[in-house]
């Protein structure tokens, strides 16, 4: 567990802070600055996004192809982590300086970087988990010239949690913003996750299924570009009812909350044998159909989904969505927030948290013992 002395540790008042946010989607480092102190939220910065280009994405393809590969066993791919890192070290910078170099931005005092994730072990009974996230710290802070935190995951999977998802302590506080009912925060990456509060405030997440992932990669494997734009394909194809049922009977939906996955663990070799739009469809209702049921999994109905990340912006995807929940669906704008920079918006919150020594997973969002700070933080003169 990674603590701060009380020396470094910043007054208890809120600081600007930067977080970034690069997905398995491999689309892009999303930025965004927050006012806070780690509890609350008092002002929203600039945002945005440094999307890859194609080079660069094949090269973090490459790096995550040769991470599934290796799977801990055997000789480290260093090669295509060392491009990897020089990609992700390169492109974060850049954001950096499109993010403050904003007209009339604050300049923050702390950042908050998530890495790109190349594998991920989930933690299952009597075998701890284990997970991969690509950064070069030391180097990055330096270019940012400000103290910086990262590695959010490594502590929570070595205490024996998930690892994941690790949002829910940003969701809380964004809901906090619009009262107290029953809610579940949806986020549509290459995997979904959700955040439930409950009528009584407790927090319980989890990863629900694939997202995007799989539907991404169908797409791109048949050469119609990186993902179903405007969900035109699955519009256009045919749930393929029976196989959907079949999907459905996977052992992961009877496990117990909270759990989590890799990218991989669902992937688009689920719609082999389909035409490029029935398959579409198939996975775009499958995503669907296992956010319902990590919904059902709670103890409370919530009386609304909020859905964030990018898989919002498809309207199959949200239409299956509305007619598999048991309640309202909303999009993140909808509920006045940034759906696209609230997963940096997140790292930069958790990042504010472990400079205070507060908590950022507990037992009921990744499964570990007890409450853990997690995060390594970099660039504190003593």
């Amino acid at each position: 567990m990674n603590t701060v002395t009380e020396k470094t540790t910043p007054a208890r008042t809120p600081v600007w802070v930067a977080g970034f946010m690069s997905g398995t989607s491999l689309d892009a480092v999303d930025a965004a600055m927050i006012l806070t102190d780690g509890e609350k939220v008092a002002e929203f910065g600039p945002a945005v996004e440094r999307k890859y280009s194609a080079a660069e994405r094949a090269v973090l393809q490459a790096a995550t192809d040769a991470a599934r590969a290796w799977n801990w066993e055997g000789k480290v791919p260093e090669a295509p982590f060392r491009a990897a890192l020089e990609v992700i070290n390169r492109t974060h910078y850049e954001a950096w300086q499109m993010l403050t170099s904003r007209e009339r931005a604050p300049q923050p005092l702390l950042a908050g970087v998530h890495g790109q994730t190349v594998l991920h072990r989930r933690a299952k009974p009597g075998a701890k988990g284990a997970t991969l996230q690509l950064i070069e710290p030391a180097g990055l802070q330096k270019a940012f010239g400000v103290p910086m935190v990262c590695d959010f995951r490594t502590a929570d999977v070595e205490a024996g949690g998930q690892g994941a998802p690790l949002a829910p302590a940003y969701h809380a506080a964004l809901m906090d913003r619009l009262g107290g009912e029953a809610a579940v925060v949806l986020n549509l990456g290459g995997v979904a996750n959700i955040t439930a509060r409950l009528s009584g405030g407790t927090l319980i997440a989890c990863d629900t299924g694939p997202a995007n992932g799989p539907i991404d990669e169908w797409v791109e494997r048949h050469g119609k570009g990186t993902h179903d734009a405007g969900g035109r394909l699955a519009l256009a194809g045919k749930v393929d009812t029976a196989r959907l049922a079949r999907l459905m009977d996977h052992p992961w939906f009877s496990e117990r909350l909270p759990k989590s996955l890799d990218r991989y663990d669902f992937n688009a070799g689920m719609a082999d044998g389909l035409s490029l739009e029935d398959g579409a469809a198939t996975l775009t209702a499958f995503t669907a159909a296992s956010v319902a049921a990590g919904i059902d999994q709670l103890p409370e109905k919530p009386a609304r989904v909020i859905a964030c990340g990018g898989g919002r912006h498809n309207p199959a995807l949200m239409a299956a969505l509305k007619g598999a929940l048991p309640c309202k669906l909303m999009t993140a704008e909808e509920a006045g927030w940034r759906g696209d920079s609230i997963e940096a918006e997140a790292f930069a919150f958790l990042a504010a948290r472990t400079v205070r020594n507060l908590p950022n997973s507990w037992p009921m969002t990744t499964g570990v013992p007890a409450p853990q700070i997690g995060g390594r933080v970099f660039g504190w003169s003593q």
